[in-house]
């Protein structure tokens, strides 16, 4: 079996995954919680269990998703003709790069469910994601032979929409479960304790 992603469709992915995902949230705007939060103490690990969370949710989705794409891909999509390896291959790259888009949003919120929270706001986050659906869009129709790509029919667009999409779901049941030992008030969002102002009362 060949490998489902060439080497350019690789590193078109790990642009998106590393510094365009970075810049994207790197460029958040700063927000009211973000002020209450105290200094992170030394010893305290960079990544929190919610990051763990997400993480391991995404991890085992995508490996899920693409293996059955991988290995039952011509069947469930009903794929027929001379170029369906091509075509599978495409979907599969095309798929791929959906679910680390929807990602990307999901990352903007690791503890609330409203992931859309000020999105209007961010505006440099919305153009590099309007930008990267953009370059995809290109890369899939119109630079095939570069790209080692066929183009896709809107069905199968669809369908790698959704199955991206699909992951702001699962992220939003898990967020129900508790990933510390008790369940955060609304007084400590995000695991921080908001610094108390000065209308607050010393305990």
């Amino acid at each position: 079996m060949n490998a489902p992603l060439s080497a350019m469709q690789l590193s078109w992915v790990n642009m998106i995954m590393d510094t365009l995902g970075a810049l994207a949230l790197a460029t958040e705007p700063p927000n009211d919680d973000m002020m209450k939060r105290p200094p992170t103490d030394r010893g305290e690990s960079i990544i929190t269990k919610s990051m763990w969370r997400n993480i391991a949710d995404q991890s085992v989705y995508q490996l899920v998703v693409l293996g059955v794409l991988m290995f039952k891909g011509k069947h469930l999509l009903k794929l027929i003709g001379s170029d369906v390896d091509v075509v599978l291959n495409t979907f599969i790259f095309n798929t791929f790069v959906f679910c680390q888009l929807f990602n990307e949003i999901n990352s903007r919120e690791m503890e609330k469910f409203n992931i859309f929270h000020e999105f209007s706001s961010s505006w440099i986050f919305s153009t590099i994601l309007l930008s990267t659906i953009l370059f995809q869009i290109i890369i899939i129709e119109f630079l095939g032979a570069f790209a080692s790509t066929v183009p896709l029919s809107p069905q199968l667009w669809l369908l790698s929409i959704l199955i991206g999409s699909a992951s702001l779901i699962i992220v939003f049941m898990l967020k129900c479960i508790p990933v510390g030992s008790a369940k955060l008030s609304s007084h400590s969002r995000n695991g921080y304790h908001p610094i108390p102002n000065g209308s607050e009362e010393d305990v």
